[in-house]
């Protein structure tokens, strides 16, 4: 027994079919790719520029899984990323025999695996971010000498009574004593917590 009329049902289904499809290209993941781009506006990326991209590639025995020419630049889709890398530092060499001068620009890239009819319905894998790719992880330095100096010279002002400590980082004290008798009037040494 029907509840309801035969065109939800049909919208529905239509919906789930349509649901599948988009989501199709994610299921197909990544592949790692190397981009060939124009670094400056008079030079084009052109048939020319692939023939030699191809034959660099051919000459020292690198097998891409793709090689195409659209509006950005040249794409060369490969099988893993230790060939990925051989292939951007082959191509670099290639097109930019003067390296403090180059006329492309060769970056790593990642191209979607998703078949060609997908993309022609304009099926696109969703793009992830760097938070759902795990991120960007940076290492700071800090010149810790200079960051004390840069503070206790900060506090030198705010120093008002005869002796004192003055803590400026953790576990990093200073003894402060003023002298009466010197035009300049303060004298600071570093100690350890006590």
């Amino acid at each position: 027994m029907n509840r309801y009329p035969l065109w939800v049902y049909i919208t529905i289904a239509v919906a789930l079919v349509l649901g599948l499809l988009y989501t199709l290209p994610n299921f197909f993941g990544e592949a790692p790719a190397v981009q060939v781009s124009s670094a400056r506006a008079t030079l084009k990326v052109d048939n020319a520029v692939l023939g030699r991209v191809e034959e660099a590639l051919k000459k020292d025995g690198i097998q891409p899984t793709g090689v195409f020419l659209d509006a950005a630049g040249i794409k060369v889709r490969l099988a893993d990323t230790d060939t990925q890398l051989r292939a951007k530092d082959l191509v670099e060499r290639t097109l930019n025999p003067d390296a403090a001068n180059p006329s492309y620009t060769v970056a790593l890239n990642l191209l979607p695996n998703s078949p060609r009819w997908l993309a022609a319905v304009n099926a696109l894998p969703m793009y992830l971010g760097l938070d759902l790719r795990g991120g960007v992880h940076f290492l700071l330095q800090v010149d810790l000498p200079a960051a004390i100096a840069k503070r206790a010279e900060s506090l030198t002002g705010d120093v008002r009574s005869p002796s004192g400590v003055v803590r400026l980082l953790p576990d990093t004290y200073f003894d402060v004593r003023l002298h009466p008798f010197l035009a300049a009037g303060a004298e600071a040494t570093l100690r350890p917590p006590s």
